[in-house]
């Protein structure tokens, strides 16, 4: 039986290596993929040696502050280290208000906890991410017809409810993502939170924003908790979602 256990584990690591590779060989087959892997890796690698990490990273964790227009790529080596920041890139355009995004063309940002559903090399907007929006919580309360969907991270400066931050920098997020699922990490979480809780001014301005809004003020709070518990630990909180669609941090 234990012999047994121990060739099912082998197994499903082969078969998950396979896939990885798999993974990186079809995104090099897209020549803008091949290109920035080739022009980016090196500069990723000589960032990270001056910034004492190490590369590549086994996981990736991206956040973004909506009001603060910032998204910063959180990198660790192991499952035991921590989280170590590598990088703030600045979020050029956005569209909508504060607020959560609950239906099909209201140019809203999303605000929730996200991951990466998958990469998109043939982009209008050079390359991008997609997020996995509506997630469990959004389905229950957005609009049950037309929620929304093709929510990305992207290259550029012009957005509908997106995160664009540029080409260079989504090329750079691009690789260093892709290199991450190469190393294993099949989901990559996104946190898009309203403000950078740290900072004073955002958190006035959530206050006076949220005035009236007694709703999207306990959403934001829940927000704060998740953003509260990383900021202790430097670990990502495990968060459910419970029958209301609200977020809970266990």
């Amino acid at each position: 039986m234990k012999l047994l256990t121990l060739c099912t584990i082998f197994l499903l690591q082969m078969l998950q290596l396979s896939g990885q590779s798999v993974f990186w060989e079809q995104q090099q087959s897209y020549p803008k993929v091949a290109k920035a892997i080739k022009t980016r890796t090196d500069t990723l690698k000589n960032q990270f040696k001056r910034a004492g990490l190490v590369f590549p990273p086994k996981q990736v964790y991206i956040r973004s502050f909506k009001y603060d227009s910032q998204l910063e790529v959180w990198v660790k080596s192991g499952n035991n280290t921590q989280f170590q920041l590598f990088k703030t890139y600045p979020v050029c355009a956005l569209s909508g208000t504060m607020g959560p995004k609950r239906m099909d063309g209201d140019y809203q940002v999303p605000e929730g906890c996200y991951f990466i559903k998958s990469f998109n090399p043939l982009s209008n907007y050079h390359l991008s991410l997609e997020l996995n929006y509506p997630n469990a919580s959004d389905r229950l309360l957005s609009d049950s017809i037309k929620p929304g969907s093709d929510i990305f991270i992207h290259g550029g400066c012009l957005t509908q409810g997106c995160i664009p931050i540029k080409d260079i920098p989504m090329e750079e997020l691009y690789v260093l993502t892709a290199y991450a699922q190469l190393q294993g990490q099949d989901f990559i979480p996104v946190h898009i939170f309203p403000i950078n809780y740290d900072q004073e001014k955002s958190r006035e301005f959530l206050k006076k924003s949220s005035r009236d809004d007694p709703e999207y003020r306990a959403f934001a709070d829940k927000m704060k908790e998740v953003f509260q518990h990383f900021q202790g630990h430097r670990q990502l909180p495990i968060v459910g979602i419970n029958q209301k669609g609200e977020y809970r941090i266990f």
